[in-house]
């Protein structure tokens, strides 16, 4: 068991699931969590990192820092979402070797797996065939992240490891349109439209294509949970590279657009973009080893969603123009 007295380092704790990973920690009792802000702490920038690390000296680590984004902005920003991922992710994990941290848990994501993984995705479907090619190079640094903290356990023997979750939604998302994920999209799209009378709403594809989403409050739980229970070894020495986090069920795009129309209170019509890409046809993790732990989410997507367009409606304009990591 993790005392409470630790020094936890969580990177990138101004993000959605960083500040729901400071939250749910702080409500576990933990008080010496250091969160500096992007603007006090570039982890692109090794020099500053390794300085970083060599004053605040902390114990465990949790990096949820990463640059994100939707089908547009990873196919249009390819080079930005490779390098900057890369340079957090090595740089991070170098900087925690170098300083003897006792844990540390990279958070990854389930776009590493192959565009015709079999359904749903277990942990060994990594590396087993081809990347969707909208977010190909998000993924390869994710997964060049996941091999960083298994390399380092085999040549150091340092407690690194990574958790997959799945598509997340929460509190303090990025609701850029240009740059945001699929349902902070959708909710500032009917929101939009709600205020202005318009009569549809337009979403990209055929909205068929499968999703599961999870709040991320529930990774934040699932952090804390891993963080206390499981070590490196528990993973690697089973063949695997990582843990998937997930709810364990997905739903089709059209049918999200319809229940967030409803949470909005949007009386239009939904129109498809068939012209726009789909991405992957389906993307379900399969999250048997943690339940087998004694893990499960516990929020369901209605009630997810209607507290993420109350926190909406409190923080806008702000959130409409955020573009947080």
């Amino acid at each position: 068991m993790t005392s409470f007295d630790k020094k936890i380092f969580i990177a990138g704790a101004n993000g959605m699931v960083g500040s729901s990973v400071k939250r749910c920690f702080e409500s576990a009792g933990f008080t010496d969590l250091l969160t500096p802000s992007s603007n006090a702490l570039d982890l692109t920038d090794q020099k500053s990192v390794d300085e970083f690390f060599a004053h605040a000296e902390p114990e465990i680590v949790i990096i949820a820092a990463a640059k994100v984004g939707g089908i547009l902005a990873n196919n249009t920003y390819r080079a930005d979402f490779i390098y900057q991922n890369l340079m957090i992710e090595a740089n991070v994990i170098n900087a925690a070797f170098k300083s003897g941290v006792e844990k540390l848990v990279l958070l990854g994501s389930s776009c590493i797996y192959p565009k015709l993984a079999v359904q749903p995705m277990r942990e060994e479907e990594l590396l087993s065939g081809y990347l969707e090619f909208t977010n190909e190079p998000y993924a390869i640094a994710k997964i060049a992240g996941i091999k960083l903290c298994e390399s380092y356990y085999r040549q150091h023997g340092c407690n690194f490891y990574s958790l997959m979750p799945t598509n997340l939604y929460g509190p303090n998302d990025n609701f850029d349109l240009e740059t945001s994920h699929v349902i902070p999209a959708l909710m500032r799209k009917f929101h939009e439209a709600k205020e202005s009378g318009d009569a549809s709403v337009t979403i990209w594809g055929s909205g068929r294509p499968r999703r599961e989403f999870m709040h991320v409050d529930d990774l934040a739980a699932a952090i804390l949970f891993a963080m206390r229970i499981v070590e490196a070894k528990d993973i690697y020495e089973n063949g695997i590279s990582h843990l998937n986090i997930g709810t364990g069920s997905d739903v089709e795009i059209i049918e999200v657009a319809k229940l967030i129309k409803d949470v909005v209170g949007f009386d239009g019509e939904i129109t498809l973009d068939n012209s726009k890409p789909d991405g992957t046809i389906r993307k379900l993790l399969d999250v048997k080893r943690m339940h087998d732990l004694g893990w499960h989410h516990k929020i369901e997507l209605r009630h997810g969603l209607e507290e993420v367009y109350k926190w909406f409606l409190e923080h806008q304009p702000a959130a409409k123009d955020s573009a947080i990591a």
